[in-house]
């Protein structure tokens, strides 16, 4: 059975398809020195996913009971171990994982949900193979020895015997993930995982691998722009991978890892229990604000050393906001990520004239695109600055994107938009 998208109600198909433009990136470039890694193995983060609560009904507010999940993903960077990830931190109750398994994907079958066996390990924690997250906790495994290459697609497997509740998820993952009766992580091929969903990666929240060729980790902090909307599904075309990709063509420095934490919907000012879009209650997979986040999807990384803070078009098409308010919460989560030694790069807001959904472009919206754009340019406070506006824009129509780019609701980019994105990232800023 497939299942399309979760819990895609008209006013959430316009959120999560309209919050995706404006990009803030926070980064801190005050040490301009390139990085070089000090020659010992540690551990760094190497793919990710920003969390939010289950929506009030829906497959999440169930949430797994006596069910196995599939999760696949690419982490940017590889190494000789890996170490998975878990969060409950929106739970409501302790959840048991009775089985868990990575492995690396078969990429002689075309089934995402298929794995190559040699490469199969069972997941521990504690030297168990059971383990019980705790209610608002966070679970990492204990290391596996599993060699991988940079941009290795990994399979996760995990069998929750009893009720969840609530699921802690990652809505937009523009990833196909496979959900089946029962303990079904030894299985090597997917046919026994028969529901398919197109949306989203439950209760897992990041990979990290050990390597001594790399020096930490960029972070993305983004919305809908980052997660890829509307970018071909399984294609790994968010700009995030494509950047990714990238650096690990470039081998003139030890390569970083790519931490993708963008949440389709999310805003600087607002949390998605607020009133929107026609929702009274709110789209609970949007997320809290960005500074709320802080502590959660960048702080508790492992090794951070720059965010791209991408972020402010949402606040302004979706709610109205204002520049002062804008560049307020921009200076804000500069000004925290430098308090932590973080590196802290801005980016400014592409363009997205022609949206027409409730609450879409307007002449004075634009006006204020434009002038936090120009803050962003000009302003010192960042430590680097990426211009996807001028990547991105149509030259003759400014405030458009770029026909060639759209993704066709004119806010989102297409793989080849996307991939000028990346391409606008100067790869000295980052390292």
């Amino acid at each position: 059975m497939r299942i399309p998208s979760t819990v895609r109600s008209a006013a959430l198909a316009a959120a999560v398809s309209l919050a995706g433009s404006a990009l803030v990136f926070t980064g801190s470039v005050a040490d301009q020195s390139s990085n070089q890694s000090s020659g010992r193995s540690e551990w760094v983060g190497s793919w990710s996913a920003g969390t939010s609560k289950a929506e009030a009904t829906g497959f999440t507010a169930t949430g797994l009971n006596n069910q196995s999940a599939r999760y696949v993903v690419r982490p940017s960077v590889g190494g000789d171990k890996v170490r998975i990830r878990f969060s409950n931190v929106y739970g409501d109750r302790p959840i048991q994982i009775g089985a868990a398994t990575v492995a690396k994907a078969n990429t002689a079958t075309p089934a995402q949900s298929d794995l190559d066996p040699a490469s199969q390990r069972t997941l521990t924690f504690g030297g168990s193979p059971t383990a019980v997250m705790n209610k608002g906790a966070e679970l990492l495994s204990d290391p596996v020895n599993l060699r991988v290459a940079d941009l290795t697609t990994l399979v996760i497997s995990v069998y929750y015997p009893t009720a969840t509740g609530p699921t802690t998820w990652h809505a937009s993952s523009t990833q196909e993930n496979f959900f089946g009766p029962g303990d079904l992580t030894g299985a090597t091929d997917g046919t026994p995982y028969i529901t398919t969903r197109a949306c989203c990666w439950t209760f897992l929240s990041g990979v990290d691998v050990q390597t001594d060729e790399t020096d930490g980790a960029i972070v993305v902090l983004g919305d809908s722009i980052a997660d890829g909307l509307l970018s071909t599904l399984n294609g790994n075309n968010r700009w995030p991978d494509q950047l990714a990709e990238r650096l690990a063509a470039d081998r003139r420095n030890d390569v970083p890892g790519v931490l993708n934490v963008g949440m389709a919907g999310n805003r600087l000012l607002h949390d998605s229990p607020d009133p929107i879009l026609g929702a009274p209650n709110g789209i609970e997979q949007l997320g809290v604000n960005a500074l709320a986040r802080l502590n959660e999807d960048v702080f508790s990384q492992t090794r951070p050393s720059v965010v791209i803070t991408h972020l402010g078009v949402n606040d302004i098409w979706m709610d109205n906001a204002g520049t002062d308010q804008v560049v307020a919460a921009l200076k804000q989560l500069n000004a925290q990520l430098h308090e932590r030694g973080i590196r802290s790069v801005g980016a400014t807001i592409t363009p997205f004239e022609g949206l027409s959904n409730p609450g879409g472009w307007t002449p004075e919206k634009e006006a204020t695109r434009q002038a936090v754009n120009s803050w962003i340019r000009s302003n010192h406070e960042f430590d680097g600055m990426i211009d996807f506006d001028k990547a991105v824009r149509d030259p003759q129509a400014p405030s458009k994107l770029r026909a060639d780019f759209d993704g066709g609701d004119h806010i989102h980019l297409n793989d080849a938009g996307y991939q000028a994105m990346a391409n606008a990232v100067p790869l000295q800023l980052v390292r």
